[in-house]
């Protein structure tokens, strides 16, 4: 099986960057294509980013475009969150998903594998 793990939340102010990383192990890691989620209290997960298995194709989520940016290097199991210009509302606890379809990367459902998440607050 695969295994997530991310790192990299922490407390931080408005206009602020972070930085989150997702370490993978298990599987080919280049046989997937990679998400970030979040959830907020009381609310659904959302989506935030996806990158395909080369890393030559992004989407993201209108309310974090222009600010967040996704990478990925093959070489290192390793998938990246760069978020700058932070705001309040990226208040939430961010998950790092894979998938081998290239299909749907704006819901949940069809991501296979999920880590255990890592915390982002953000005061203003």
């Amino acid at each position: 099986q695969v295994q997530l793990v991310e790192s990299g939340g922490g407390l931080v102010q408005a206009g602020d960057s972070l930085r989150l990383s997702c370490a993978a192990s298990g599987r080919t890691f280049s046989d997937y294509h990679m998400g970030w989620f979040r959830q907020a209290p009381g609310k659904e997960r959302e989506f935030v980013a996806a990158i395909s298995r080369s890393g030559r194709s992004t989407y993201y989520a209108e309310s974090v475009k222009g600010r967040f940016t996704i990478s990925r290097d093959n070489a290192k199991n390793t998938v990246w969150l760069q978020m700058n210009s932070l705001k309040p509302e990226d208040t939430a606890v961010y998950y790092c998903a894979s998938r081998q379809t290239g299909r749907d990367f704006t819901t949940p459902r069809g991501y296979d594998f999920w880590g255990q998440g890592t915390q982002v607050t953000v005061s203003a």
